[in-house]
């Protein structure tokens, strides 16, 4: 459905018609100059890319990005062709991807092994979503499958689930190991619950449904979402049993539960799911500047103080939103205004670099501010992108399209083959609710690992389990 001026978009024709930098002119009325802009800022995303020159590592980005950046930044590079239909980058998107999924095929490569968090995993495992609800082109049979990659990034998150601390969730890190094992933390249980609503609403499973439910009840009843404000704050230690709060907001927690909840509302259309949407729209002013309707970072955007990981987090609150108006068209009201007023603030600081089309970081001063980088492209770009939502149509299900192969037991270690995913069948649930029946086994013998030998030994209990599938 194409969203026309006074009508879904309530907000002035002329208002935002034309946008102009010193390196680039957009009119954002017209398809095709949105188009053209994007296709600079997407090559400017892509000169942080050398991963198909030889000697070259596939899939990773330049600058000493943390693995899961590149992730994320291939989603946008995703949107930018499913969006405008360049396919200037398709093959090279391709490899990148299939590259990084790790000789377990779950996005768990060795070499990311001491800095792995289920939120990196999470991001790729997001990014192969992407790709099959955008349904791009497909790999070869005798590699891993845009779907069932999906499913093992889930699965492997799922699996982790902890109830020894704090009755539930998953850790940051993944392996006792890492730093930050100790924290539980809304974005790694964030991307558990988006995948878990995507892939409901992708195969029609509904045990992808109930594991979304499950994180968002956990979130909401330890008190990361807010039950009377619905903001979505950090995290905390398990330490702490998790009641030490750290309340600081960022862009992308919130928007990965307004875009879960889109999916959730979307496949169940149940007023539940339209209220939890609707009150984490709400918050949004949170990550407005002032009463100028622009997305910034308000936990580190006025010190100047956001890390290289933090310069990327607007990319996907735009990201998220966009997909949040096209699952749930009637939030296009509040929410496309919000992202045209941030593309027109967000475009005017492309204007720097020795190229004069390189995008700074803050959108508030109305041109280049001297930062750039990855994550800094990937913001102008999503944002940008957005204004072509109303020229495309919703995500893909494998009932409107998607053509991706999927096999439910990714990830798990057990026995399963890629498979064909139409909408419930039998195959298709058993795999799935197997899932369930091995968290509980795993929480069963935590249980009496825990209740023999003590804490010391539940931790090496849970070491071994994250361990053994790594490596073994």
């Amino acid at each position: 459905m194409r969203y026309v001026c006074g009508t879904v978009i309530v907000l002035g024709c002329a208002l935002f018609q034309v946008v102009a930098g010193n390196g680039i002119t957009v009119n954002l009325q017209d398809q095709a100059s949105i188009k053209s802009a994007a296709r600079i800022v997407a090559d400017g995303l892509m000169n942080y890319y050398h991963g198909n020159e030889t000697g070259r590592e596939p899939g990773l980005f330049d600058g000493g990005y943390y693995w899961w950046e590149s992730g994320a930044a291939w989603g946008s590079m995703l949107d930018y062709w499913f969006y405008t239909g360049d396919d200037t980058y398709v093959d090279v998107a391709k490899q990148g991807m299939l590259y990084q999924v790790g000789t377990g095929w779950d996005y768990m490569p060795k070499e990311q092994t001491l800095s792995l968090g289920n939120d990196d995993q999470g991001f790729w495992g997001i990014t192969a979503m992407m790709a099959a609800e955008r349904n791009f082109t497909n790999p070869a049979s005798n590699q891993p499958q845009w779907l069932a990659l999906a499913q093992a990034v889930f699965n492997s998150i799922a699996l982790v689930w902890d109830t020894q601390y704090c009755d539930g969730g998953v850790r940051w890190q993944k392996f006792v190991f890492n730093n930050g094992y100790d924290y539980k933390n809304s974005i790694s249980n964030g991307v558990l619950f988006q995948l878990g609503a995507r892939l409901q609403r992708y195969t029609q499973n509904e045990t992808y449904g109930y594991w979304a439910e499950k994180v968002w009840d956990w979130e909401s009843t330890v008190g990361f979402i807010d039950n009377s404000t619905y903001y979505v704050y950090d995290g905390a230690s398990v330490e702490s049993n998790c009641e030490a709060i750290n309340k600081i907001q960022w862009t992308y927690n919130t928007a990965v539960y307004m875009a879960g909840a889109a999916y959730m509302y979307n496949y169940t259309q149940s007023d539940t799911w339209k209220t939890r949407l609707d009150n984490l729209i709400s918050t949004l002013d949170v990550f407005l500047y002032g009463s100028t309707n622009i997305i910034y970072e308000p936990a580190c955007e006025p010190a100047q103080s956001c890390n290289p990981d933090q310069q990327s987090f607007k990319a996907y609150m735009a990201r998220w939103l966009g997909a949040t108006i096209q699952l749930a068209p009637y939030t296009s009201r509040q929410l496309f205004p919000i992202l045209t007023t941030s593309a027109n603030a967000a475009i005017s600081t492309c204007n720097g670099g020795s190229d004069g089309v390189t995008c700074g970081y803050t959108w508030l001063t109305g041109t280049y501010d001297g930062k750039y980088g990855l994550g800094e492209q990937m913001a102008a770009l999503e944002v940008l992108q957005s204004q072509l939502i109303p020229y495309s149509v919703a995500p893909y299900t494998n009932n409107t399209g998607g053509s991706s192969i999927g096999n439910p037991n990714a990830g798990t270690g057990l026995l399963g083959s890629q498979t064909s995913t139409t909408a419930s069948t039998t195959k298709d649930k058993a795999g799935a609710w197997v899932i369930t029946i091995v968290l509980t086994a795993i929480a069963l013998v935590t249980s009496i690992w825990l209740a023999i030998d003590g804490m010391g030994d539940t931790k090496k209990l849970q070491e071994w389990i994250r361990l053994e599938s790594h490596f073994g």
